[in-house]
């Protein structure tokens, strides 16, 4: 299980309105033989991904792995499966969806192989997709909840469960190891790539006014090809030179205001900025994602906040190290 939600971290912030989920594929020796994670809304699922790779490494047929759309893997996967699953248990990070949304139910498509085993770190607070538990068992499948991971699962759910009522609001820095974050670039290109994914994904960016001035930024989500978002300048000054780049973004609405109230006509939100951005939204963050660069130098560093905070969960992003944090 533990495999399965450090895989969905690596696309938490990526598949909104969805939430990040993991699943690994175990067989009847102990082994896992395939783990796959839900990669962004509309495309298939973490469970249809870790078995379309699963059949790969049982039959050694390759073929499956062309397949991209979720119910073509489906039913490829239905039509060829052989009964092969019947020994495996699934982990799931999260109950496997019911209903038939977006991409097929990835109850059924359990059920129909035969699986012996599914564990689970969550129910499905989704009142239109839960129900997955007793397809399953319908089908003669044990599931169990796997308690010791229950407060890491929920971890990953709670974007998803946010938005069904406020905005996720996830504030967002980069900062060298003597905690600068000022003087040009900061993160490896790797990290700016998750970065831009998660622009991507995101429906409103919030940055301050003197970061506007002084970095003139874009904040546009280029290195994925991704889509424009609206921009929220954060200001008490409403006067900007209009050359600097996110001004000049077809399709994009830029705001330029004295508070934080247009936030509420968003879900996804996105903030960047430096330490008096980070002080004046601490009320409304629900999650701040920091990346560490193995570096030295510039001036300016985070003093102006005491709270203390958990990290919810790290990894390696090219050269440095990617933190996400919550307010203990």
């Amino acid at each position: 299980m533990q495999v399965a939600i450090d895989s969905a971290w690596e696309f938490q912030g990526l598949t909104f309105p969805n939430p990040a989920v993991g699943c690994s594929v175990v067989d009847q020796h102990g082994k896992i033989i395939a783990v796959g994670v839900h990669e962004k809304a509309g495309e298939p699922h973490a469970e249809v991904n870790a078995l379309q790779m699963a059949y790969s490494q049982l039959t050694d047929d390759s073929s499956i792995l062309l397949l991209s759309d979720s119910a073509q893997i489906h039913d490829f996967l239905i039509t060829n499966h052989n009964n092969m699953f019947s020994e495996c248990t699934l982990y799931v990070t999260l109950e496997p969806c019911a209903h038939h949304g977006k991409t097929p139910s990835c109850a059924l498509l359990i059920k129909v192989l035969g699986v012996k085993k599914v564990f689970i770190g969550q129910k499905d607070p989704n009142e239109e997709a839960a129900g997955g538990i007793e397809l399953l068992e319908e089908g003669g499948c044990e599931v169990a909840m796997v308690d010791d991971c229950a407060e890491r699962a929920q971890d990953l759910l709670k974007p998803f469960v946010t938005w069904q009522c406020k905005p996720y609001v996830t504030y967002k820095w980069a900062q060298r190891l003597d905690g600068t974050i000022d003087g040009g670039t900061i993160s490896s290109h790797l990290s700016r790539i998750h970065v831009h994914a998660m622009r991507d994904c995101s429906d409103l960016i919030v940055i301050g006014g003197e970061t506007v001035r002084n970095d003139r930024p874009t904040l546009d989500a280029r290195l994925v090809d991704g889509k424009v978002c609206d921009v929220l300048v954060y200001s008490r000054q409403h006067k900007f030179d209009q050359t600097i780049p996110l001004f000049n973004v077809e399709g994009r609405n830029v705001f330029i205001e004295s508070s934080l109230e247009r936030l509420k006509n968003y879900k996804n939100i996105l903030i960047e900025g430096g330490p008096s951005m980070f002080e004046a939204t601490k009320d409304v963050v629900d999650a701040y994602l920091c990346f560490v660069a193995p570096k030295s130098g510039g001036t300016i560093r985070f003093t102006n906040s005491t709270f203390e905070m958990r990290t919810v969960h790290s990894k390696t992003s090219g050269d440095d190290t990617l933190m996400w944090l919550e307010k203990s």
